[in-house]
């Protein structure tokens, strides 16, 4: 027989724990329940949509489809649905040079002409660094796209630019925009020309170092760097824009075939891998990965801007911008993140890490008239609560 006392006091712990597991359910529920009010709303079953994946110590919370792929088949998204990630393909990008630098076959510090041979003088000043962190001064290729109607008239969403042609617009040019390392300005060019260097030194397109160094090994097997006529995309979403009260598919460009900057698709499944990875750091070592989680300072050792030029209408233009190599890095109401953001021809995505808290929100749309950015804030705002 137990004796009064013992019992008592077990009893006392079973009373004061069995509310705290049924607060703990009650509260899983409840952010569930303003996750579903943020997200399922915004589409219908008929309209493209959102994939939204919440993940919290290596667990996931939340993972949700709203809306369909496309507005011809009207197969609903899920988990498996690959979305266009454009400018969130920059960190495997980063990636990629940084497992080259791992083993020895580039250098941070290492100059554009030392690996691309060709290219001209103005490449001598331009470090792999500069390069991963958008101080290079490369011109925008969209821009040289831009500068002669004739020029423009080459490429179109059925005849699109690839890599080799934006590297000999670039070899075109006499100069970069500015000295390397004394401005700031968001390089797409800087990316396509790191993706060309990790075909040069390691011998294989970018695609299959891709494939073979990042996403086999990690097991994202329906994540890929998408090369028409060579591979094909699975459970593809396709990207689209509002027109009146219609969507109408908007999924190529003339700039959707180059691939540093922007050609990889994924989805949620292999997303959550890659977020495993990132925090385990399977593929790299927390001191290697280290150069890309440390903001860029200027060669005078100011900290950068947003660049701004004539007609800019950027919000951001003349903040503050806090980059390492392939993320955004920077305080979120006080808890530290890094975070990319994509948009292309109807598609928007953002991935957002806070690093502190061990939380992630990824947001993918394909669809042009949505905010990822705030969406993936709001659902991070019902998490980041119960660490303040």
């Amino acid at each position: 027989m137990i004796p009064a006392t013992i019992a008592m006091t077990v009893l006392g712990v079973l009373v004061s724990l069995a509310p705290a597991s049924a607060y703990g359910r009650r509260d899983s529920d409840s952010r569930e329940k303003e996750l579903e009010g943020i997200f399922q709303n915004l589409t219908d079953g008929q309209s493209p949509g959102t994939a939204i994946l919440v993940r919290e110590n290596g667990q996931t919370l939340f993972r949700r489809g709203y809306g369909v792929r496309d507005v011809r088949s009207r197969k609903a998204i899920d988990s498996h649905t690959n979305f266009r990630l454009a400018s969130c393909t920059k960190q495997f990008t980063a990636m990629a040079i940084m497992l080259l630098v791992h083993e020895g076959r580039m250098r941070y510090d290492e100059r554009l002409t030392e690996v691309l041979r060709g290219f001209p003088d103005y490449g001598k000043v331009i470090t792999i660094r500069n390069l991963l962190n958008h101080t290079s001064g490369l011109p925008d290729y969209e821009d040289l796209m831009d500068q002669t109607p004739a020029r423009r008239a080459r490429w179109t969403k059925n005849r699109q630019i690839h890599d080799a042609e934006v590297l000999g617009l670039l070899e075109a040019q006499k100069d970069g925009a500015f000295a390397p390392g004394t401005r700031w300005s968001y390089s797409n060019s800087g990316y396509v020309v790191l993706g060309l260097m990790v075909a040069e030194v390691s011998g294989k397109p970018f695609e299959d170092f891709l494939q073979e160094r990042i996403f086999a090994p990690l097991k994202m097997d329906h994540t890929l760097a998408y090369v028409r006529g060579k591979n094909e995309v699975p459970d593809r979403a396709y990207g689209h824009s509002k027109e009146g009260e219609a969507f109408v598919e908007t999924d190529q460009s003339a700039t959707s075939a180059t691939l540093g900057d922007g050609g990889v698709y994924s989805n949620l499944e292999d997303l959550a891998k890659w977020d495993d990875a990132l925090a385990r750091h399977t593929l790299l070592a927390a001191s290697e990965m280290q150069p890309a989680l440390t903001p860029v300072t200027l060669a005078d050792g100011s900290l950068p801007s947003w660049a701004s030029g004539p007609g800019d209408t950027n919000p951001q233009t003349g903040q503050h911008v806090s980059y390492g190599f392939g993320w955004f890095l920077d305080d979120y109401s006080g808890h530290r993140r890094m975070w990319h953001y994509g948009e292309t021809t109807g598609f928007k995505t953002v991935i957002e890490r806070f690093t502190a808290g061990n939380l992630t929100v990824i947001v993918l749309a394909n669809r042009s008239d949505l905010d990822p950015k705030t969406l993936a804030l709001k659902a991070a705002n019902v998490y980041l609560s119960k660490l303040e």
